[in-house]
């Protein structure tokens, strides 16, 4: 079966915002678009904010800072991005980002699919978010659970607060 050449998708319907921290995501490839394969996702993380610790068990995590820093703690490591780095999270790597002292914007890539559908089920359309926000926590972690995804901890929870499968 041929597929047609993908321009650029209609923007409002890919935008979201996601979390108590108002990350701002945007979709630019789902899992549909790919077979499965990947999605890619387009975020801007408000300077400061950080991810509850958590793991992927369905898919590996790569990010790419496009501006702005981001430290990643995954397992054992830690390692601060700039501008044009990126880090490759593999699956059940229990791991946590802060964007650092200004807004960082950067690309998500999951590998098979899923972070994008995690973004569009439980993020709020950004033509409707409001400040306050409207967060809700119940239907987020009901599609984590559901996507494979793990939460270990809440922000400023790191990877070695937790007991590791090995006993490290």
């Amino acid at each position: 079966m041929s597929h047609p050449i993908t321009t650029r998708p209609a923007a409002r319907e890919r935008r979201f915002v996601l979390g108590p921290e108002q990350v701002r995501a945007t979709i630019l490839t789902t899992g549909a678009e790919t077979d499965g394969r990947h999605d890619l996702t387009d975020t801007v993380l408000p300077a400061g904010s950080m991810t509850p610790l958590h793991l992927h068990t369905r898919y590996e995590e790569r990010v790419f800072v496009v501006s702005g820093s981001l430290t990643v703690w995954a397992g054992q490591d830690k390692v601060v991005l700039r501008s044009g780095d990126f880090a490759h999270i593999p699956t059940d790597v229990p791991h946590t980002v802060q964007a650092g002292s200004e807004d960082t914007h950067a690309l998500h890539i999951s590998t098979p699919a899923g972070f994008a559908e995690l973004i569009a089920r439980a993020g709020t359309p950004a033509h409707l978010a409001t400040p306050e926000g409207g967060f809700d926590a119940d239907l987020f972690m009901a599609v984590t659970t559901e996507l494979g995804d793990v939460v270990l901890g809440p922000p400023g929870t790191m990877p070695a607060d937790v007991d590791q499968p090995d006993g490290a």
